[in-house]
């Protein structure tokens, strides 16, 4: 196969960087997968003098191992690592040719602390965004510990493979032959699920913050930049960085920026900040908030963190139709992301609950992939901007419900059917289908909160004035947790901003 010009002119600047042969050990037979993973291997081979092609036996075909000559790797992919992996194959060519990977030390440490046999294997689609974090997370732990090995299985190639599991959603990570996770992970969380949770007293010595941030999305990371070049002493506890953000595909709002993605933009902000001296603390969740003669902040793991001033910037998350079946066959048929999981459903019927700019959005998408559509609107009429529902009422394959009340999902091992009452006939309908895509909007992360003293409105979000600040005196809140009118990434790095001038000014008026 022919790579793009483009591509490879990029790839030869990348192969430069090698510091060591590398072999690619392939595992291929006649057929036309192996043909074309033959054909990509030859071609990158072909374009260094320290990369070789081998023979060799793997447990799939086709499938091929990155090593060094003479020793065993524990990067393996089965299948072809292109679309949104094709930079995990690039990454993983560079750190088994020995380049550093870009992990913190703690991180580094703590892989390599890990004393037994870890066999990962990730089941992917090429068109997958949040993939590539996993996969890439899991490849840094097989470079650095020699008994943790990983292997990304393409589901395009290996369909019996995600048939026989019942995969339903991406990536899904099986560890020592049983499902480990499903949905993105950062390389902090698959190491704390895998190895078990950072000590509190790594965090014992931390000194007293100026301004402590939770949260990592788009408020977080402006709110952060904004007090660090204050010049004063700035944390960060994120569980997840780059946060809601990091599931949306395409960006096209974002002034000055005609067209990025959200993965990409969360790390260019992430590079941002790290130009300043914040002391970002990944993988760690906060269940607490309080203020004594400081604000303290608890984590999950115990641990408890001093500041002056609290910047409250958690986020939201997919809300849930709350009908029966929908926890139950969460990754079995229910899923949340269309670019994600798409794929896994071609040539199936699926439904989408929602019918406002999300749901609309993801029924277009999937119309190029499923045989039939449905989209399930509760109100009489669809929310979406008229120019989306001007497209998908020129789609044949898509069914538009409008009044539908969403009863119950069903199956036996999977999503089988989706049952709606009619809310202006109270008539029930089933509609035989094997996907249900849930997009109606977000709710605050803010449910740890409540008995905090940060007042709350009725639907969850904090409360806050015009400087961002709370009920609770000297803790501020910004971006799609708070009583914002608009829930949108630009307003959130404007409402980051305007919460850790509020919190300077605090500090600097005590």
């Amino acid at each position: 196969m022919a790579l793009d010009a483009e591509i490879k002119g990029q790839l030869g600047q990348y192969l430069e960087l090698l510091e060591s042969d590398i072999v690619f050990k392939a595992s291929l037979s006649d057929d036309e997968n192996s043909g074309k993973v033959k054909e990509f291997l030859q071609e990158i081979a072909g374009m260094s003098t320290k990369i070789t092609l081998e023979n060799g036996s793997l447990p799939r075909t086709p499938s091929f191992t990155i090593t060094r000559p003479g020793t065993e790797s524990g990067i393996t992919f089965a299948g072809l690592p292109l679309g949104h992996e094709f930079t995990s194959f690039i990454l993983a060519l560079l750190q088994v040719g020995g380049r550093a990977p870009k992990v913190d030390d703690a991180i580094i440490k703590r892989i390599e602390a890990i004393d037994k046999e870890l066999r990962f294997e990730t089941y992917v689609s090429l068109t997958c965004h949040n993939c590539p974090d996993v996969v890439q997370a899991l490849n840094i732990m097989a470079v650095l510990n020699p008994k943790i090995s990983h292997v990304m299985i393409e589901g395009g190639m290996f369909r019996d493979e995600i048939e026989a599991k019942k995969i339903m959603a991406v990536p899904t990570v099986f560890l020592n032959g049983e499902e480990f996770a499903s949905g993105r992970m950062t390389i902090e969380q698959l190491v704390e699920k895998a190895a078990g949770p950072t000590s509190a007293d790594e965090f014992s010595g931390k000194a007293v913050f100026d301004v402590l941030v939770v949260g990592g999305g788009p408020a977080g990371n402006s709110a952060a930049i904004y007090a660090a070049r204050k010049g004063i002493h700035t944390g960060m506890v994120v569980e997840t960085y780059g946060g809601q953000v990091m599931d949306t595909v395409g960006i096209e709002n974002m002034i000055g920026t005609p067209y990025t993605e959200g993965p990409k933009l969360m790390a260019q902000v992430e590079a941002h900040v790290n130009q300043y001296k914040v002391d970002i603390m990944k993988g760690q969740r906060a269940k607490n908030i309080r203020k004594n003669d400081l604000i303290e902040v608890e984590l999950e793991n115990g641990a408890v963190l001093r500041a002056k001033t609290a910047i409250l910037a958690v986020g939201a998350h997919w809300r849930n139709v709350n009908v029966p079946g929908e926890e139950e066959f969460r990754t079995k048929g229910v899923t949340n992301c269309p670019h994600c999981d798409g794929p896994l459903f071609a040539g199936k019927d699926v439904a989408v609950i929602g019918g406002g700019n999300s749901g609309i959005e993801a029924a277009i998408d999937l119309a190029g992939l499923a045989k039939q559509v449905y989209v399930l609107e509760f109100l009489p009429e669809l929310k979406a901007d008229q120019v989306l529902q001007d497209r998908i009422q020129a789609l044949a394959n898509v069914t538009v419900i409008k009044n539908a009340a969403t009863k119950a999902i069903t199956g036996r091992e999977q999503v089988e059917a989706i049952t709606y009452m009619d809310r202006a006939t109270n008539e029930e309908h089933t509609i035989a289908l094997e996907g249900v895509f849930v997009q109606i909007g977000l709710v605050p992360n803010t449910a740890w909160l409540k008995d905090s003293g940060v007042a709350l409105n009725e639907r969850g979000e904090i409360i806050i004035d015009s400087h961002g600040a709370t009920s609770l005196e000297g803790v501020f809140a910004a971006g799609d947790c708070t009583t914002s009118a608009y829930k949108q990434i630009i307003i959130s790095m404007g409402a980051g901003a305007t919460a850790a001038l509020g919190a300077f000014d605090h500090l600097i008026r005590q």
